[in-house]
């Protein structure tokens, strides 16, 4: 039985109608939400930093955080810049959808994110032309479900990208923003007087 998520109702019952009044949407189906989020792992150079074809590691790793089996990536052609030849395994990927997204959403705000060390916020400009917000891990052990490596070379980054339905920068950030993002605070002029 699917789990819901605590963060989709508040969204459904608070965050919701707070857009749409803010935003000044008439259309209650242009308020922006989640679509989807996806999770990614890049694994050329860490499969040549081990000298390794065995990404067992990695794999075990993305379907722990996100709790569902990550899809193959392969390469469609050779580059040999980069050491890589057609059909060879260069990433995984998960596509986490509805309550899923949400309850991922969840655990990076108040799990993933207070364990990153030094962590000051994420940078507002991490949208693209179409709203959508991606944002990087160094680090999978972030997560509490990342095993620790005997290895510390087995460690790897995963890339989160947040898909909204709107294509509206402004629209997303306040989106992400009202379900309790970390974004970091923007600088205003005042405050680099002297005390």
């Amino acid at each position: 039985m699917k789990r819901t998520s605590e963060l989709y109702e508040r969204y459904r019952k608070d965050i919701r109608p707070k857009l749409q009044k803010e935003l000044g949407i008439k259309n209650p189906m242009q308020i922006p939400q989640i679509q989807k989020i996806c999770v990614n792992v890049g694994m050329g150079s860490y499969l040549q930093k081990l000298n390794s074809k065995d990404f067992s590691f990695v794999e075990e790793n993305l379907t722990n955080i996100t709790g569902q089996k990550p899809v193959l990536r392969k390469s469609k052609m050779s580059v040999s810049n980069f050491k890589v030849r057609e059909g060879q395994p260069i990433g995984l990927s998960v596509t986490l959808r509805n309550q899923e997204a949400y309850n991922f959403l969840h655990k990076l705000i108040n799990v993933a994110y207070p364990r990153v060390r030094d962590f000051r916020g994420v940078a507002r400009n991490c949208f693209d032309k179409d709203g959508n917000c991606s944002v990087g891990f160094k680090d999978h052990t972030a997560f509490p479900e990342g095993k620790k490596p005997e290895d510390s070379r087995k460690i790897h980054g995963m890339q989160v990208s947040i898909i909204t339905s709107t294509s509206d920068i402004e629209h997303s950030r306040k989106l992400l923003e009202s379900l309790g993002f970390p974004f970091k605070k923007p600088v205003k002029p005042e405050a680099h007087k002297e005390s």
